[in-house]
């Protein structure tokens, strides 16, 4: 057999990094090139849109809305391990039950606390 630079995995890898690399680095060098370079007051407004902003864009967010998210985030995943459980229930036998039921469990408690700390409350 011939043998050639590319049978080493990681020599494939580093060549793959590094095309991509290029290509990125390339087309930010020629949309820098080629692209649109007048600035006037409109594109120095956010969004580009001609309004006036009313308040400073960088004010905080009320930490509700991080809360929610991090309570949506907490659940998509549960989701996301309860799918392969439930199509392997058979197989994992009472071990998988357990440990699944322990899983839910805490999720639960971590809902509650949540609903206790009315993180749901939009006032």
């Amino acid at each position: 057999m011939d043998s050639s630079v590319f049978d080493n995995n990681l020599i494939r890898f580093l060549f793959l990094f590094g095309a991509a690399g290029g290509l990125v680095a390339f087309f930010v060098a020629l949309s820098a090139w080629l692209g649109p370079k007048s600035m006037n007051e409109t594109k120095a407004e956010p969004f580009e849109t001609g309004m006036i902003p009313k308040t400073d864009a960088r004010r905080p967010f009320p930490i509700k809305y991080y809360l929610v998210a991090i309570v949506f985030i907490v659940f998509d995943v549960e989701v996301a391990f309860l799918y392969p459980w439930a199509v392997e229930f058979r197989n994992l036998g009472a071990a998988g039950f357990i440990s699944m039921m322990i899983f839910l469990v805490i999720l639960l408690v971590g809902l509650f606390y949540a609903v206790r700390k009315r993180v749901f409350e939009w006032k």
